[in-house]
């Protein structure tokens, strides 16, 4: 099933928040203007949005909040993308140009602040401050869960809960946050706002462990690449392996990632090497836990076409290949 076909019931409230996202980028700054335009003709799935207006519909009808909501969590999401590709100096993202390889990282960084900036006045402006709440503490969370793999990416030595705790930073904090931002704009129960919060948290670290697995991808999972061990990043099915291979396996392991990353054929050596002692297989099955876990608490919502629609979410998370 195509991934579109999951939000025809709520077409017209995904052009209403697309309408309200242009509105919310426009600068009075010419050049501002120009890269905001770029930014939103080459938007993504926008699935972040798309959670915020599904979760908003469990506890009622979509509203001027809602929308707010929704952009907001869109900004704040753009905002980190913008920011990342200065981080990484990537030069592309989704097939274009990023805006650094355009106009420089100065002006990139500026452009992410006026995003960020933009997101947080459009929530104080209309009082949602519920809503800025719950937003604001996924960025401190993505800002914590970045700079901890940083630190922890130093000496190759990441407990199984330390990358947890990272993905739960980084990635998963973003979804829960647009899971609860919608659902405080129709819901009055706060338990059932947790319950959605933690219902984008658990979507979040599968979803996180579903990208880690595209790196060392089988047949049914996709093509390997090995980006994250050049980038010296310690994945779930590198950390399994890690403390599951004898000493002289893990020295080797180490060794290449510490020194060796762009051999294309040592890289090779670690993501057979991940597959035959179990990695993969182990990474799988923590992904579908947190899937069903999610699950479990969306299933404890009445059902409708809004809720079958987050299930088909969720299970595209683990299932998509790419």
């Amino acid at each position: 099933m195509n991934i579109d076909s999951y939000f025809e019931h709520i077409s017209e409230d995904i052009e209403a928040f697309e309408n309200y996202f242009k509105e919310a980028v426009k600068s009075r700054v010419p050049l501002l203007d120009r890269i905001m335009r770029y930014i939103v003709n080459r938007k993504g799935k926008q699935l972040r949005p798309k959670f915020v207006l599904l979760c908003a519909r469990l506890g009622g009808n979509i509203n001027d909040s809602t929308l707010r909501a929704a952009s907001l969590v869109e900004l704040l999401h753009t905002a980190t993308l913008v920011h990342d590709d200065v981080v990484d100096d990537s030069l592309e993202r989704r097939g274009f140009f990023s805006v650094n390889a355009l106009w420089k990282n100065k002006v990139a960084v500026l452009v992410g602040d006026y995003l960020l900036s933009k997101g947080l006045l459009l929530s104080l402006g209309n009082n949602d401050f519920e809503v800025l709440k719950i937003l604001s503490e996924a960025v401190k969370m993505m800002s914590e869960g970045e700079l901890l793999q940083i630190e922890k990416a130093r000496n190759l030595n990441v407990k199984e809960d330390i990358y947890y705790e990272i993905i739960k930073g980084k990635t998963a904090s973003l979804l829960s946050s647009a899971c609860g931002a919608g659902a405080c704009t129709t819901f009055n129960d706060p338990e059932k706002i947790e319950k959605l919060k933690l219902f984008g948290e658990n979507t979040g670290m599968a979803f996180q462990i579903k990208d880690d697995l595209f790196d060392y991808g089988t047949e049914n999972i996709g093509k390997p690449t090995g980006n994250d061990i050049k980038e010296k990043k310690l994945t779930l099915p590198l950390i399994y392996t890690l403390n599951n291979c004898d000493a002289g396996m893990k020295r080797k392991i180490t060794n290449i990632i510490k020194n060796e990353s762009t051999d294309k054929v040592k890289v090779k050596f670690i993501t057979d090497t991940v597959k035959q002692v179990g990695g993969i297989d182990y990474a799988t099955e923590k992904m579908i836990g947190f899937r069903n876990n999610a699950l479990s608490l969306l299933y404890e919502f009445p059902e409708s076409d809004s809720r079958t629609a987050l299930e088909q979410l969720v299970r595209f998370t683990t299932d998509r290949t790419y």
